[in-house]
């Protein structure tokens, strides 16, 4: 049996992404996967040739003024040594952020961590749930309770700390890892088969 191996790179400003990496990095292991959570301002070359060994890259950041924090940004630039190389392309990608409105433009942040792997020629894992909290019978206890299909969003009040993450927006950032590893595994099993 083929153990992916799923790195999550991450900028989390004031908490509130960190707890949902965490997520994604307890649902891939959950799914069986090796993982490694990087903090992209902390990142160092053994952590960039960790990110070229893996099978799958998430990618995370708060959506500040509408995208993905500056600090992100700075990473994403760096990884362009990797894209003369082509040293991520066939790789899954995936992502989440986090924001204090409900939309929060965090669309926008999951389109730049899509172009992004698009660019390094990776394929990208979307979220794979049907939107939540939108019927009479639903609540905001149901996973993607936004309703966002290209990743993991989260809403979390400005005026709040990391603890106050909602728990369904853990358990979506959850299931995104759990997506990912499994993901992960078929991609190996047939690169090992072919």
């Amino acid at each position: 049996m083929t153990t992916p191996v799923v790195s999550i790179a991450y900028h989390s400003g004031y908490g509130h992404t960190a707890v949902l990496a965490e997520a994604v990095r307890d649902g891939a292991a959950d799914a069986g996967a090796q993982v490694h959570l990087i903090k992209v301002d902390e990142i160092t070359e053994e952590q960039w040739a960790t990110l070229d060994a893996s099978d799958a890259i998430v990618f995370g950041s708060p959506t500040y003024m509408g995208t993905a924090s500056g600090t992100f940004h700075v990473f994403a630039e760096a990884s362009s040594k990797r894209w003369f190389g082509q040293d991520w392309k066939d790789k899954l990608a995936a992502g989440f952020t986090n924001s204090g409105s409900k939309s929060g433009d965090k669309l926008h942040t999951l389109q730049f961590f899509q172009i992004l792997a698009a660019q390094h020629g990776m394929n990208w894992v979307n979220l794979g749930l049907h939107p939540g909290w939108n019927v009479s019978t639903g609540s905001e206890h149901d996973l993607n309770r936004l309703g966002v299909f290209a990743g993991a969003a989260a809403q979390t009040n400005n005026d709040e700390g990391p603890e106050a993450v909602h728990k369904a927006d853990i358990a979506t950032a959850r299931h995104l890892g759990r997506r990912v590893a499994e993901a992960a595994r078929v991609f190996t099993l047939g690169r090992a088969a072919a």
